[in-house]
């Protein structure tokens, strides 16, 4: 299978965007849909889609969506990894990736990693961060290849797994 297309989504989002998130996660997640957490998840896409700066990236094989990519900047004092480094990274600006999923019939193409550098390819932060689910020793590999660094672990909201926090530089510091 070939994803021919990924688009790129910001400002005003399509009618039924979240649906089409949605689905993409049921099949994603199709092993953990009995989970509580995932079944939250719904929650989770509208939390994220109406925050300031919101980027989606979802790939298409013609015309059917394949898989998922999105993140917001977050919020100055309030990073994923503030707590966990000291000293903090100077500057602190730094891009949340919130959600990166593929669904099971086009995993092992590189799809992933062509999400997560679409995703990335013109942000204006220094730094991107994100939360990989601890018990997924693979996911956190394949951050560690993109250039992440784990930095902590953290339990965001209650009766969420446990995450590993990872950090990436965008760009080389200034100093």
């Amino acid at each position: 299978m070939t994803v021919a297309r990924i688009i790129r989504y910001h400002h005003e989002l399509p009618l039924d965007f979240d649906q089409l998130l949605l689905g993409i996660h049921v099949d994603a997640r199709a092993d953990r849909m009995l989970d509580p957490f995932t079944q939250r998840f719904h929650l989770v896409v509208d939390h994220w889609t109406r925050r300031p700066g919101f980027f989606c990236v979802v790939s298409y094989d013609g015309r059917e969506p394949t898989g998922f990519a999105y993140g917001a900047p977050l919020a100055a004092g309030r990073e994923w990894w503030r707590g966990l480094l000291d000293p903090a990274p100077d500057p602190g600006v730094t891009f949340g990736l919130s959600e990166l999923m593929v669904r099971p019939a086009w995993r092992g193409q590189g799809l992933a990693g062509r999400l997560h550098d679409a995703l990335l390819d013109e942000r204006p932060e220094d730094l991107v961060c994100l939360l990989a689910e601890a018990d997924q020793p693979r996911v956190r590999a394949r951050c560690e290849s993109w250039g992440y660094r784990p930095v902590g672990a953290t339990r965001p909201v209650a009766g969420s797994p446990a995450y590993t926090v990872m950090l990436r530089r965008l760009r080389p510091t200034s100093s």
